[in-house]
């Protein structure tokens, strides 16, 4: 299972997502036999790849986060 697919947040993986939807628009048989599956694998690891970047960026964000705020505890600690 995968998030929605057409987003702002996935415009690096436009391109194997079309892919994979022309392959499911080919019919019910197609996507039945597994002919959709290579398609469907790529597309996994590119979101995986896309949400892994996110991830990193996040965690970078809330490092400087934490230690802003930890500095403005430490100079409320000293001046109290």
């Amino acid at each position: 299972m995968h998030p929605h697919l057409h987003t702002k947040d996935n415009k690096a993986c436009e391109e194997v997502m079309t892919i994979l939807d022309e392959c499911h628009a080919r019919g019910f048989l197609w996507k039945a036999v597994g002919m959709c599956n290579n398609a469907k694998t790529n597309v996994n690891r590119c979101l995986r790849a896309q949400r892994l970047e996110r991830t990193k960026a996040n965690r970078e964000a809330a490092k400087v986060k934490r230690e802003q705020i930890k500095s403005v505890w430490a100079e409320i600690d000293e001046n109290s």
